[in-house]
């Protein structure tokens, strides 16, 4: 069963921070800065969960102004390195 988790992504938008938080199965580096390209309103938000579409990558991001994107899982202080919850439990 699919266990989401909260992520908090941390991004610039033509010099200014930016922060939100998303609810998400799982979270890397291209799924993070898609969520910024979305958050700037650069990319599509799926209407249905299942809805297969293509995905900002950084190279595009960057050509509308998103930089510095990081992300971290919520709860975590920044800077402080994601560790597997598999692993660590």
């Amino acid at each position: 069963m699919p266990n989401p988790q909260l992520y908090i992504i941390d991004y610039r938008l033509h010099g200014k921070q930016r922060s939100f938080i998303i609810r998400l199965e799982r979270m890397d580096n291209a799924e993070a800065w898609h969520w910024a390209s979305c958050d700037a309103g650069i990319g599509i938000i799926p209407k249905f969960g299942r809805e297969k579409i293509r995905k900002v990558s950084k190279p595009m991001a960057e050509r509308y102004g998103v930089t510095d994107v990081s992300w971290r899982a919520s709860g975590s202080k920044p800077g402080q390195p994601l560790q597997d919850p598999v692993t660590t439990a």
